[in-house]
């Protein structure tokens, strides 16, 4: 079951989803940070701050940021003593990138490292604009070592009935506008309109196990409004 089973706002064609998005994000990319902390009150800090913290790995462990935007992740990466390296298709995005970790223009499903030559993956609010999930974390695991980890958060809907009717409003209607007034209202109507691409929590820790992944956990963060997936390649 998706997330969200019908978008409010028209998604691309998956023929042409990909350049849709790099041409999106190529946009937004000047004022991505500072939306962000906006309209998620500084709380996407404090969720990627818990990303990095739940990968559990050695410090010193090579880690790659899919989709890394401006480098958030990999900043704090680097603070938690990892060797972080960001990939992303916009060039945009890299183009706006504030972090002194190398970074790659990569297509996520097709990483530029060798086989089971990363000690972890991280990926922050991109798991719904990638072309397929499932060749996603099928990439993910062929770059990882046995014993790697991932950390993947994105966006989630609040189980409790009041919560949701909450954020769905302000998710859908406040978020839209907010970034239509300060940046490019077509992509802020995607952005919440594209949770149709996620699956449900369920079939999420399921597709990380079909590839190999153990130890799968899922936890919500900012009262259900983002969840955490993390596992083990096996």
């Amino acid at each position: 079951m998706a997330l969200v089973t019908r978008a409010t706002t028209p998604l691309p064609p998956a023929e042409h989803k990909a350049e849709a998005v790099e041409a999106m994000f190529d946009r937004i990319a000047p004022r991505y940070d500072r939306l962000n902390r906006l309209l998620t009150f500084g709380l996407d800090v404090g969720w990627r701050r818990r990303t990095v913290r739940d990968l559990r790995l050695p410090a010193g462990s090579r880690v790659v940021d899919v989709a890394c935007g401006t480098g958030d992740l990999c900043r704090d990466l680097l603070k938690g003593g990892y060797r972080a390296i960001g990939a992303d298709f916009s060039a945009g995005m890299l183009a706006s990138a504030r972090t002194v970790a190398p970074l790659l223009r990569a297509d996520a499903l097709q990483l530029p490292v060798a086989d089971g030559s990363v000690d972890g993956i991280t990926c922050g609010f991109a798991l719904r604009n990638f072309t397929s999930l499932d060749g996603f974390v099928a990439e993910s695991a062929r770059a990882l070592r046995t014993g790697g980890r991932v950390a993947f958060v994105d966006v989630a809907e609040p189980e409790n009935a009041i919560l949701r009717a909450g954020h769905h409003f302000y998710f859908r209607r406040v978020v839209p506008f907010v970034g239509g007034v300060l940046s490019d209202r077509a992509a802020y109507a995607y952005l919440p309109a594209s949770t149709a691409y996620l699956p449900g929590p369920d079939a999420l820790l399921a597709l990380l196990q079909e590839h190999g992944f153990v130890d799968v956990a899922r936890v919500t963060l900012g009262l259900g409004a983002a969840q955490l997936l993390t596992g083990t390649r096996g």
